[in-house]
């Protein structure tokens, strides 16, 4: 997906990381699960290196983050190695455990982290056009021949989503249906295609999935669907580990910020200019904890598994 969202094929199953409830505010200074970045003296691994932490959320996501990894690889002089979990519960195991420097999160994932003493500081949200703002859309989908026009009609249909931890791809698409008066747990079949660009492929074909949901970046490929409702939601967060040495942290924060892709292609890093980048990358917009509280509010009303203790 698109690095402004940076974006399981199980089911709606509680995270097997004990978390702490959504309703309160995420503590960016608490406790992580594990010692190990304090014996390597802040770091993941070691102070040559720099974990990035993903989620696969499309086919292109590490081809996606290579031009911003080789700029955070200038920026501070390190090697930066990148860290591909196999989903959502994965990736947020890894920052409670101190096994991720930096990493690009979705919204939830980053409270979610947090709430269960991830040390986590929020640095900035990507964006993919001049003058636009943090953000991006949640989009419900039907096939592009489906007579289904609201979510409203989603009631009793298989529905695709993302992956329980997904903002974009399952939180707000959780809420919207409540507000149409569907339980998402108990009115609808709910599948979960692992990553956005799938959700939309099997929506798309119809057979698996009626309808489903997935952030408008991987939408907008497709021919095969329909957009009928969407809900802004708040913009991913680039965020680094609070346990790293000042200086790392302070050219981790002066270098991604406010950055904008001339000033990566003027840093050198010639892989930042070609068409593939341009798509999914204009700049980053500085973003802080409390831009996340809609997220905790959301979880209050829909009481989501994911983010219950």
């Amino acid at each position: 997906m698109k690095l402004r969202a940076l974006p399981a094929l199980a089911g709606v199953a509680l995270l097997a990381l004990g978390l702490a409830a959504c309703s309160g505010a995420a503590d960016a200074t608490s406790t992580p699960g594990g010692d190990e970045s304090s014996s390597n003296g802040g770091f993941a691994v070691d102070e040559n290196t720099l974990v990035f932490g993903v989620v696969p959320d499309s086919v292109d996501t590490e081809t996606n983050y290579q031009p911003l990894m080789d700029y955070i690889a200038d920026l501070t002089g390190k090697t930066v190695e990148y860290h591909e979990s196999t989903d959502y519960a994965a990736l947020i195991e890894a920052a409670v455990a101190g096994k991720v420097d930096v990493a690009s999160f979705s919204g939830f994932t980053y409270v979610t982290a947090t709430n269960n003493g991830a040390k986590l500081t929020p640095i900035s949200s990507i964006v993919t056009d001049e003058g636009q703002e943090p953000g991006y859309y949640s989009q419900a989908i039907v096939p592009k021949d489906s007579d289904i026009s609201s979510i409203a009609d989603f009631k009793g249909k298989k529905v695709c989503f993302v992956d329980p931890s997904s903002t974009s791809g399952y939180l707000f698409p959780s809420y919207n249906l409540l507000e149409a008066g569907i339980d998402p747990k108990t009115d609808i079949t709910p599948v979960f295609a692992g990553k956005h660009d799938v959700s939309v492929q099997k929506t798309g074909e119809g057979v698996e999935c009626e309808a489903g949901f997935a952030e408008d970046s991987e939408v907008e490929k497709s021919d095969a669907v329909k957009v009928i409702d969407q809900t802004m939601v708040p913009g991913a967060p680039l965020v680094f580990s609070s346990t790293l040495p000042d200086d790392v942290s302070k050219k981790l924060i002066d270098g991604l910020a406010e950055v904008t892709i001339d000033d990566i292609i003027a840093a050198g890093i010639d892989s930042a200019d070609s068409d593939s980048f341009r798509s999914v990358f204009y700049a980053t917009k500085p973003v802080d904890d409390a831009y996340y509280d809609v997220i905790r509010d959301i979880c209050k009303e829909t009481k989501a598994e994911q983010c219950q203790g």
